[in-house]
C-alpha cells in the first residue's frame, strides 16, 4: 500500500464555446502531444459536419450517443 497521500482528482473547466464538461473531455481524448488548440478544431469541425448533415445540434448528438453507449444497470462485485 502506498504511505503517501493520494493524488487529487482535478476537476475539467467547461468548454469556451459550448461551455460543456463533456465536450472538454473530448478534446482532451483527441488531444496528442499537447496540441489542444488542433483537438478543439477537430472536435469543433465534426460538431459542424454533424450539423450540416443532420440539421441538429452537433452537442446534442454527441450526448445521446454517450447515452446510448452507457449501460442501462449498474453491477457491482460481491
Amino acid at each position: 500500500m502506498a504511505r503517501r497521500n493520494r493524488a487529487v482528482v482535478k476537476d475539467v473547466l467547461p468548454d469556451p464555446l459550448y461551455n460543456s464538461k463533456l465536450v472538454t473531455k473530448l478534446i482532451n481524448q483527441v488531444m496528442l502531444d499537447g496540441k489542444k488548440g488542433l483537438a478543439q478544431q477537430i472536435v469543433y469541425n465534426a460538431f459542424n459536419i454533424i450539423k450540416e448533415k443532420t440539421g441538429t445540434d452537433g452537442l446534442a448528438v454527441y450526448t445521446q450517443a454517450l447515452e446510448n453507449v452507457k449501460p442501462v444497470l449498474e453491477t457491482k462485485g460481491r
